[in-house]
């Protein structure tokens, strides 16, 4: 599958990533409230650490050069384009909170959603 990447701006790049970089802080900071889950979420710039009890990680992180968001869990490495309004994985085309919602669940073992915005 061919990602085509809608072409952004520097400054809306960052503010897009930013935007979703700060959605999964919020995420995690609820589910800690309510109890839901173990999460850690560490951010330095444009990196954002989700760490689980059992001390595994999920990484996202920002690629301003290419313009695109990169996912790491132990179950693999994920790039996103930018897409008419959603970032998209470049290989199959699964939307990125789809995928981060998957590797949650899959480091938390619990079914877990994320959701952007």
């Amino acid at each position: 599958m061919t990602v085509i990447a809608t072409p952004l701006s520097d400054v809306d790049y960052d503010a897009r990533t930013a935007a979703v970089l700060a959605s999964i802080e919020r995420q995690a900071d609820e589910w800690l409230e309510e109890d839901c889950i173990d999460i850690d979420p560490q951010r330095t710039g444009g990196l954002l650490e989700l760490q689980f009890q059992d001390r595994s990680k999920i990484v996202v992180n920002t690629q301003p050069p290419l313009q695109e968001l990169w996912l790491a869990s132990r179950r693999g490495g994920y790039h996103f384009k930018f897409v008419d309004g959603r970032w998209l994985d470049t290989k199959d085309g699964v939307e990125f909170f789809e995928r981060l919602s998957q590797e949650i669940s899959f480091h938390g073992g619990k079914q877990l959603r994320v959701t952007g915005g």
